[in-house]
């Protein structure tokens, strides 16, 4: 694994430009507008990548569609996180055969988490010849060359070396939304959990300047974005790696200090590098949202050890406690995973018990899944998979019995939400937590920070009214 960290030039830039200029020419000159369709799997900092992917494409001439049939150009931006996904993405991928079929000339690319582990791309090699070309993470800033060389030279490219880590600011961006906007501040990580293949794929912790971070958030302000989310792997250890002296509180300090009408919030954050400090900093602001996502993974000291987390059960409770001392109101949501290979019956009621005593707003709970290249894979697994089937129930009615008493409890509250959309003939909004509601009202008031009322409540969402007092 290559450990540097590159910083892409200006001129390695403009030549990717460049590349989009040409890629342009080459359409406008068969007189053709073409298409393009982005597929993402995953994370949000995959979202963001493919909002960049967009960018590219737009910068390169092609309309961005919604669908594969047709379209000229289509990326598959994938995640290697879990089994399942890896095995979804290779079914749609068989399937664009179909699609390739009936429109030869469309070039169909897989990037993303995926495209950095040899085993797949030795079987995209050998087993999707449809595919036209393949790029690791690192190798994101050069997608329009990569394009290019596809169009021209008619050949299938592969960009997957074990190139450093990279930090390319100023790469053209398609944004889902305007509302909202996510916001990468850093990539990689550091912390290789032993179940995990994110540093092995996205390579080491590397982190933007503040300067460039807070331009990014301004300009999003001053047009229009009323809710910003930070990015990384890790952002708890944001800063570590530069010589700024500016750590992950006081960038959010100084976010929150930009003039405007707008509420912050990050994922994912490690327990190992969440502070006092961080939580002092979000009680600190309006502007911070009082929502705070910390996987703690396992409730056993023991599995966290396994697990190389660098925290054990007590420790944990420590952080939680502490943040909901100074945020009496904070929304507190985590991941965790049940079944990891030597977990014991009394160990997964360590997670049990771990659950009710927090009390989470909710989690998302994963069945241990095998990664190939990890230190995990290789351990002993001796529970049966219909053990592992019953906890992972067990443990989502446990969750869902809480999450559905900690929704009741907002019954008659009045919250500030920002409403974001629509939802058949309802209008979609969210409280500061990040909690759902759903009510009547005006589309006009999309993009506006509103008092809503509950009024119901399920496990998942809420319904409300506005509050016209």
């Amino acid at each position: 694994m290559n450990n540097q960290t590159t910083v892409i030039s200006q001129d390695k830039l403009d030549a990717q430009l460049a590349y989009c200029n040409k890629i342009n020419d080459l359409w406008r000159s068969r007189g053709i507008t073409p298409t393009a369709y982005v597929e993402t799997y995953g994370c949000q900092q995959n979202e963001a990548d493919s909002e960049k992917l967009r960018g590219i494409l737009c910068e390169s001439g092609y309309a961005i569609t919604d669908t594969a049939e047709n379209a000229d150009v289509v990326v598959m931006n994938t995640c290697a996180i879990r089994e399942h996904a890896e095995q979804r993405v290779f079914g749609n991928l068989g399937a664009l055969t179909h699609t390739k079929r009936r429109h030869p000339g469309q070039k169909i690319f897989l990037c993303g988490c995926m495209a950095g582990q040899t085993v797949v791309t030795d079987r995209i090699k050998k087993s999707y010849p449809h595919v036209d070309g393949v790029f690791s993470t690192h190798h994101l800033w050069q997608f329009a060359e990569i394009l290019y060389r596809v169009l021209t030279a008619g050949k299938r490219v592969f960009y997957i070396e074990d190139e450093p880590g990279s930090i390319a600011e100023g790469l053209p961006q398609m944004r889902d939304h305007t509302l909202k906007a996510w916001v990468s501040i850093m990539y990689g990580c550091n912390n290789f959990c032993t179940y995990c293949i994110v540093p092995y794929v996205r390579g080491r912790e590397r982190s933007r300047k503040s300067g460039d971070i807070l331009a990014e958030c301004r300009q999003l302000i001053e047009n229009g974005t009323r809710e910003i989310t930070l990015l990384g792997q890790n952002v708890n250890s944001y800063g570590k790696d530069l010589d700024e002296g500016v750590d992950f509180a006081d960038l959010l300090l100084k976010i929150a200090e930009i003039p405007g009408d707008f509420l912050i919030r990050f994922m994912t954050s490690h327990p190992r590098d969440a502070s006092q400090k961080l939580f002092d900093a979000m009680a600190s602001s309006p502007k911070i949202a009082k929502q705070l996502h910390l996987p703690f993974q396992s409730g056993s000291s023991r599995v966290l050890k396994a697990m190389n987390r660098h925290y054990d059960r007590e420790v944990y409770l420590q952080k939680v406690n502490y943040a909901k001392s100074v945020m009496p109101d904070l929304v507190l949501t985590s991941d965790v995973i049940v079944g990891f290979p030597g977990e014991t019956e009394e160990e997964f009621e360590e997670t049990i018990s771990l659950i009710q005593q927090v009390r989470y707003d909710s989690l998302f709970t994963f069945i241990f899944s095998p990664r190939p290249g990890t230190p995990a894979a290789k351990m002993e697994d001796l529970t049966p998979k219909e053990e592992k089937n019953r906890r992972f129930d067990k443990l989502c009615a446990v969750q869902n019995t809480i999450s559905e008493e900690i929704h009741s409890g907002y019954i008659g509250k009045t919250f500030r939400c920002l409403i974001d959309g629509t939802d058949k003939d309802f209008l979609t909004a969210r409280t500061e937590g990040g909690r759902l509601v759903r009510l009547q009202g005006d589309k006009a008031l999309i993009g506006t920070f509103q008092p809503v009322t509950i009024t119901g409540s399920t496990t998942w969402s809420l319904t409300g009214t506005l509050n016209k007092e």
